[in-house]
């Protein structure tokens, strides 16, 4: 096993870029773009009996290809270590790259479960040993966001939340790579999730009962990062709800009784930025197991400050999952406009805001709940020499 991660590790990205083509998928609405997929999980390559070495840790990728009006599950030809659909091989993810902690503890950032990427494509960046701030723990991440869609730009500032107080960023692309660590002293972020706006040109991250939003401004368009001593305050910015959902008081007080979690997703093609909150209650029905409840959709106004609670984002629709979140213009991807996507580790579904109800929800052990979204082939498997460790 160990050598088997060591000969990963060994690449670091040396290869040219591939040449464009849709050799690993079919269905791909666009020559130049990638496929919006959910990662389902691994086949375990157990019948492979020329190879039984080789493959006893290993699977072929399995993926939900959503690139069209409807959605298929697929295996793959591509293999891919087992040990990612763990609990603890896949940290976080996005824009199909994956977070991970190596056997020894090293970070590690990885394409290998973009379903685009050939095997021989495949790239491992090693990363700086996490430092552990007084009073923080860095085993357990929360979710991993970054500025760019490849961690090859040089200007690619990747953010690490850990439960807890920690937020630590890193740039991928540079030579002598370092962690630049936050501590956050609001107890309120403590189960946050980090995400990059593109319009402020700045991470964000909400409390837990999205009530405040911190920001990160890292340079502007330089997006540089400074040294802990200069590093930005955190200091959380009150928002203010210019309304909110009318319900009974039954309603609420079951609400109250959900599990809550609240992300920010902005949608790049109209520049709109979103605020979701989620309520998953538990079915003692079905054997007690969690299930999505309500998606309450909130949008930013024209001032900063204030948001409005909406049934209504038009021909965009919202994908989460343990990704960083994504938002796309529904009609150019053949989805269903006004909606929800979401996955975690025990169901898939759609939820639309106007109905306010689900559409279709699936129950299952989903091992790799990431969705990837559309990309060009370039940003997928772009590497270069000069960006290798």
């Amino acid at each position: 096993m160990s050598s088997l991660i060591l000969n990963r590790l060994s690449r670091l990205c040396l290869k040219k870029p591939p040449v464009l083509g849709v050799r690993h998928l079919v269905g791909v609405r666009f020559l130049s773009e990638t496929p919006l997929c959910h990662i389902y999980g691994v086949e375990h390559c157990e019948n492979d009996h020329a190879n039984k070495w080789r493959y006893s840790n290993m699977g072929r990728l399995m993926i939900t290809d959503y690139s069209g009006p409807s959605c298929r599950t697929m295996v793959l030809e591509k293999t891919v270590l087992m040990s990612l659909m763990s609990e603890t091989g896949t940290a976080g993810a996005s824009y199909g790259w994956a977070f991970t902690l190596d056997c020894d503890g090293t970070p590690c950032l990885t394409n290998d479960l973009n379903p685009v990427v050939s095997e021989s494509d495949e790239c491992t960046i090693v990363l700086p040993d996490l430092v552990t701030l007084p009073h923080c723990q860095t085993k357990l991440v929360t979710n991993v966001a970054m500025s760019t869609s490849s961690p090859h730009d040089k200007d690619c500032i990747l953010a690490v939340k850990f439960a807890g107080p920690q937020l630590s960023f890193c740039r991928p692309a540079q030579k002598k790579k370092e962690w630049v660590n936050i501590k956050i002293e609001d107890t309120g972020f403590f189960s946050s999730r980090v995400m990059y706006s593109k319009r402020d040109k700045k991470f964000a991250m909400p409390s837990e009962e999205g009530t405040h939003i911190g920001y990160w401004d890292l340079g502007g368009e330089d997006l540089k990062i400074p040294k802990n001593e200069r590093f930005p305050g955190f200091n959380p910015e009150l928002i203010y709800f210019g309304n909110v959902p009318e319900l009974l008081m039954s309603e609420w007080e079951r609400l109250e009784s959900c599990c809550r979690s609240v992300e920010l997703v902005e949608s790049r093609t109209t520049g709109e930025m979103f605020m979701v909150k989620r309520f998953r209650w538990r079915n003692n029905y079905e054997g007690g197991r969690m299930e999505e409840y309500r998606i309450w959709v909130f949008k930013q106004s024209s001032s900063s400050a204030s948001w409005y609670y909406t049934k209504n984002i038009g021909d965009l629709c919202i994908f989460l999952s343990n990704s960083e979140p994504f938002c796309l213009k529904a009609s150019s991807h053949q989805k269903r406009k006004n909606s929800i996507y979401f996955v975690d580790k025990n169901e898939r579904g759609i939820f639309t805001l106007g109905d306010d109800k689900y559409m279709t929800s699936s129950f299952h052990n989903f091992t790799a709940p990431y969705f990837i979204p559309p990309q060009s082939y370039l940003d997928a498997n772009r590497s270069d020499r000069s960006h290798s460790p």
